[in-house]
């Protein structure tokens, strides 16, 4: 007995052994604060600050995948944002605590990925892959243009409604063919009796070389003004908002130029109209020594049946490098809407990754 309950201990050591020969968890994350000002257009007043996320939004995550053979793996993400400044979850107060991603799901090499839960929307991949400063929420104008609401007083443009990140969703990514890779995005309403209060969207994307390109959609439907969405007067009454955006990169190597362009329509069911929203992002990475020098430039245009407003922003930076996982950056960024004072923003970080 005691020699076949050796033999017993012994097998499942080996068979632990080999699970865990076919598993890996991973604990990952950035960690990225910077100092400077902050001025909001058609504010007066700036505000010194010592923040969190300058060049990216912190976050930490766990992440791990199972062999299960034939090419065959299961995965899972857990990830969410954190503040730096003051040690709070989320990026915001009331911010899920895995707000980045929260899933689990099917990878296959030759049938492509299924994810199910919390997942990043493709909209908001294209967006940052195809600007030089990437998801940057301090200094970026493509992400302005996109995450951001603007007024001018009488034109509300709500940016995109629906967050870069949606929860009870479906997410099914193609093997890539030939540099080309589809993904496409379902997130349920969960509302009895209401199927028409949905997400979905997709987008392609092409890498070959010095040349990328992506083409991404999306349309975010309620059946009433939005639960999700702090809505003023002019947005009483919102039914759907459709999305559709184009960009395109190219490295040079001395440069690689970037360009985008969106165009947004939030359909209003009230005296002020739909809100049509129009943007496009040109811009450039240079490298310079251990790092690059960044700049871009974005413009948009928002207009109801009431009145329209624009929009212009740029920004550059510097970004050295002073490892693989650790750098040090300087930017300034620059915002004006029509009949506004403008606003502006600058500080120097420092972004660590794990």
């Amino acid at each position: 007995m005691q020699k076949q309950f050796k033999l017993a201990a012994l097998a499942a050591a080996l068979f632990s052994g080999a699970a865990m020969a076919q598993s890996s968890v991973t604990l990952y994350g950035q960690v990225d604060m910077f100092v400077g000002a902050v001025k909001n257009p058609g504010t007066g007043e700036r505000a010194w600050v010592a923040n969190s996320g300058g060049m990216q939004t912190s976050y930490w995550g766990i992440k791990g995948a199972e062999d299960l053979g034939g090419g065959l793996k299961a995965i899972f993400d857990l990830n969410g944002f954190y503040r730096t400044d003051n040690g709070r979850t989320g990026r915001f107060d009331g911010d899920a605590m895995f707000s980045r991603n929260a899933y689990v799901g099917l990878q296959s090499d030759r049938a492509g990925t299924l994810k199910l839960g919390r997942n990043t929307t493709p909209y908001f991949i294209s967006t940052i892959l195809f600007n030089p400063l990437v998801d940057s929420y301090v200094f970026s104008p493509a992400i302005f243009h996109t995450y951001f609401t603007a007024t001018n007083g009488t034109v509300f443009d709500p940016g995109i409604i629906g967050d870069s990140g949606w929860s009870n969703s479906l997410v099914y990514s193609t093997p890539t063919f030939g540099g080309l890779t589809a993904n496409l995005i379902y997130s349920f309403g969960e509302q009895a009796g209401a199927t028409g209060r949905n997400k979905w969207g997709g987008n392609l994307m092409y890498f070959n070389g010095p040349l990328a390109a992506t083409v991404a959609f999306q349309q975010v439907k309620f059946n009433n003004v939005p639960g999700d969405v702090t809505s003023p007067a002019t947005l009483a009454g919102f039914d759907k908002q459709n999305a559709v955006l184009a960009g395109l990169s190219y490295d040079f190597k001395v440069v690689k130029l970037f360009a985008q362009g969106q165009y947004i329509k939030s359909d209003v069911t009230n005296a002020t109209g739909d809100i049509k929203h129009t943007s496009g992002q040109i811009g450039a990475s240079v490298p310079i020594g251990a790092g690059s020098l960044l700049a871009s430039y974005g413009y948009a245009k928002a207009e109801n049946n009431v009145d329209d407003f624009k929009r212009n922003t740029f920004a550059i930076a510097y970004d050295y490098n002073l490892s693989k996982r650790t750098d040090v950056y300087a930017a300034y960024f620059y915002d004006k809407i029509t009949g506004a004072e403008h606003g502006d923003s600058f500080g120097v970080g420092i972004r660590h990754k794990f």
